[in-house]
């Protein structure tokens, strides 16, 4: 695996390191003690990250021929991914030195691998950019949601930095979308649906795949489907009020390129709609 390239964050208010640099002795672990929805929060987004290096692979076959894409997924988006990943297992290694990551990856990866694949595509090159606009969004609003739900602040402080960098990886994968949308030519109705199909997988996608491993290797023998339920139902309403929907709303919108007084228009229901989807 390739060695990351140490990179200091410039994030105005942040304590002065980095994702390479991790003051994991500096933990609060009274903070994070018996906090069980925090650990699967945070292992299981260490899970995907991790996996992104296949996920990686699937692109880069999808978009093979974009020399310039196919570089940045390489060189770049892989491999800030895979140091969200290894950031947060640290985190998760350190915090609750119970928990058996590597027994709960395997059981994700063996699941998530047989999901992932470049069949769930979308059909031009053009709509799967706007369908990652829509994961980017996802990510971003996600890890400042769990910046401002960890109390613990070396957590707070990787979760911030995560989130940054996702919204630096929404920016390209949009900029890719419009070069696209260019040449295929691609009508406004066809985002939306390919918009429409990613927002709604998201209920019942990764995120959901990656808590239940977390959560069926932490209680063992006793996991059970009802309890899990109630377990991401719980979890939802704590980040709720944290959810950046404004900001989660107008990163979807963008690439449909509407009218200003129309985009104003829709916000609300869409935020209504960003409400739902995190329950």
């Amino acid at each position: 695996m390739t060695q990351d390239v140490v990179k200091q964050d410039t994030t105005p208010g942040l304590p002065a390191w980095g994702l390479d640099h991790i003051p994991y002795d500096a933990i609060d672990m009274a903070r994070v003690s018996g906090c069980d929805d925090l650990l699967y929060m945070v292992a299981g987004a260490s899970f995907i990250e991790i996996a992104s290096d296949l996920y990686t692979g699937n692109l880069i076959q999808y978009f093979d021929g974009d020399a310039t894409v196919v570089e940045w997924l390489d060189q770049h988006w892989q491999h800030e991914e895979l140091r969200h990943g290894r950031a947060l297992r640290g985190y998760v290694q350190h915090a609750w030195p119970e928990f058996d990551w590597d027994a709960a990856y395997s059981t994700f990866f063996a699941e998530y691998s047989k999901l992932c694949t470049v069949e769930e595509f979308e059909s031009t090159r053009g709509l799967e950019m706007a369908a990652r606009c829509v994961v980017e969004t996802g990510t971003a609003t996600f890890y400042k949601a769990l910046s401002e739900r960890a109390t613990e602040p070396v957590l707070a402080g990787i979760a911030a930095r995560i989130g940054a960098e996702e919204v630096g990886h929404y920016k390209h994968f949009f900029r890719y979308f419009r070069e696209y949308s260019t040449s295929e030519r691609i009508g406004r109705l066809r985002v939306l649906g390919a918009l429409k199909r990613r927002v709604l997988e998201a209920r019942q996608s990764d995120a959901e795949c990656a808590l239940w491993h977390a959560y069926s290797t932490h209680v063992g023998a006793k996991a059970n489907k009802a309890d899990f339920k109630v377990l991401c139902k719980q979890i939802g309403r704590e980040l709720r009020p944290l959810y950046p929907v404004s900001m989660a709303v107008k990163m979807v919108l963008k690439p449909l390129n509407l009218p200003s007084g129309v985009s104003r228009a829709i916000q609300a229901p869409l935020a209504v709609a960003s409400s739902w989807l995190i329950r």
